[in-house]
């Protein structure tokens, strides 16, 4: 048996800033209790006001580690993905948002680090130590993420590209990705919306893909986000 190891916390020393931008952060008590508020309030709010369905739920993770993906059309995208998962897992789920957005303003950046649960991934900037980072603490803590391979929010409903980031992630792991198709969430809140629309709302959940026997460089990523890209329209009825 090994000896116990007593370990600060990863974050431990930063600033109180630097820690809510940190992809490092870990959660303390009350942080998780607010993890714990917004599952219950999103999903309450999800259900009533856009009437929730979600399907395949046979295939939604139990545990990390794991990536959950999906088109992207708008800010409700991540919530939704989010809501039917365990709420013992919650503070270790992490969707990965743009730092832009969501990281400049302290108030922002409190809400989205206590609440979410939101990670920061700067679009214009991100570089490959920081998708290092964010692979290895996926492996070796074990945690979840939410992301989008889009990278950014269609301003029209339809597809953009999808990018290799996702793949830099998961390459060469044995990391479970769970592909999912949301529908809705554009007619609800699309890009520029300030209140959301009571639309429908409908989460299609895959069955979870590996990518263990694939290479982690360039051709393998690309690899990885065709397969993804696919699969996400195959969700959305695609052929």
């Amino acid at each position: 048996m090994k000896d116990f190891e007593l370990k600060p916390a990863a974050d431990h020393g930063l600033s109180f800033g630097e820690r809510l931008r940190s992809p490092k952060r870990e959660s303390g008590l009350l942080q998780t209790a607010g993890h714990w508020l917004w599952a219950f309030a999103s999903r309450a709010y999800l259900h009533l006001w856009h009437r929730l369905e979600v399907h395949g739920r046979e295939f939604l993770p139990q545990g990390p580690p794991f990536v959950m993906v999906a088109n992207h059309a708008s800010h409700l995208d991540a919530l939704v993905l989010a809501a039917p998962l365990p709420l013992a897992i919650r503070h270790r789920v992490f969707p990965l948002a743009a730092g832009d957005v969501f990281f400049e303003g302290a108030l922002v950046s409190s809400f989205a680090a206590s609440f979410l649960n939101a990670i920061p991934l700067w679009r214009k900037r991100t570089t490959p130590k920081a998708f290092k980072e964010l692979r290895q603490r996926l492996v070796d803590e074990p945690c979840a993420y939410i992301l989008f391979p889009e990278g950014a929010r269609s301003r029209d409903g339809n597809y953009m590209r999808f990018k290799p980031g996702v793949g830099m992630l998961l390459a060469g792991t044995s990391v479970p990705l769970v592909p999912c198709h949301l529908s809705g969430c554009f007619e609800a809140c699309p890009a520029g919306a300030v209140i959301p629309r009571p639309r429908k709302i409908t989460l299609r959940v895959g069955a979870p893909l590996q990518f263990d026997d694939v290479p982690n460089e360039r051709q393998g990523w690309e690899k990885i986000v065709a397969q993804v890209g696919a699969r996400i329209r195959k969700l959305g009825g695609e052929s």
